[in-house]
């Protein structure tokens, strides 16, 4: 990941400001337009699929660090 930030520094001063700020507009209309396309049950599911996978990542990082404070407590 600190590879790509500084990747990302480095191509800064390539990429216009405006051209950025064009860019994240257009990323931002294309994902409404997309939306819109998308019927509404689909983006509930999507949106209780993405509360889940979260939760799922909540309660690895808990174990984890459970570990990590009873280290004499094997699984």
């Amino acid at each position: 990941m600190a590879e790509k930030m500084n990747e990302q520094k480095a191509h800064e001063h390539h990429i216009p400001p405006e051209a950025r700020e064009h860019f994240r507009a257009v990323r931002q209309e294309m994902r409404k337009s997309l939306e819109g396309m998308l019927p509404p049950e689909f983006q509930e599911h999507r949106h209780k699929a993405h509360r889940e996978m979260l939760l799922g990542w909540r309660s690895m990082i808990d174990a984890a660090l459970q570990r990590m404070e009873n280290p004499q407590k094997k699984a």
